[in-house]
């Protein structure tokens, strides 16, 4: 399960909400704020799956699961989002092989991004951004294949575009 399909899931099942209303008073006003970071919203989604599957078995909560994800089941059929794949499949037409490196890692060890450059033999032709290298190795792959970047945390997109050349791959 991806970060960005469970808080999905949280975000439909009113995860977010419960969460709020159960913050105590007193702290921090940003605290609040937090509650509805992919991270927060996905660790919870994946718990709360956990705790069901420990209570009542796998037989008793898979098809509420499937259920819960089936939007992004359905979008991840349709459109697949492996651009570190597509990018190296397409390389391997000419014998060229992507290597990807972390350039930047910022801020605080619980909340840390990473950027990534995507070079093939020696040049950069793609950069990404993310809250985990490979989410940020994504992303290079992404720009390397020529796709416009994500803008809303959801990805729609896939690496589809066979037409799409990576810089420096002609």
């Amino acid at each position: 399960m991806s970060g960005a399909s469970c808080r999905a899931v949280a975000i439909r099942i009113g995860v977010p909400d419960r969460l709020r209303a159960a913050v105590p008073e007193g702290l921090p006003a940003d605290a609040s704020d937090k509650l509805e970071t992919e991270r927060v919203l996905a660790s919870v989604t994946e718990a709360v799956i956990g705790a069901c599957y420990l209570h009542a078995g796998f037989d008793a909560i898979s098809e509420a699961v499937v259920e819960a994800f089936a939007p992004e089941l359905k979008e991840a059929l349709a459109h697949p989002v492996d651009f570190k794949s597509a990018l190296q499949e397409r390389l391997a037409r000419r014998g060229a092989v992507v290597t990807y490196r972390v350039v930047r890692e910022h801020g605080m060890p619980h909340d840390r991004s990473f950027d990534v450059v995507a070079e093939v033999e020696g040049e950069r032709v793609g950069n990404g951004s993310g809250r985990t290298k490979k989410a940020a190795e994504q992303a290079a792959a992404r720009q390397a294949l020529g796709l416009p970047p994500e803008t809303d945390g959801s990805d729609t997109g896939g690496p589809a575009a066979p037409e799409a050349q990576p810089a420096g791959a002609s």
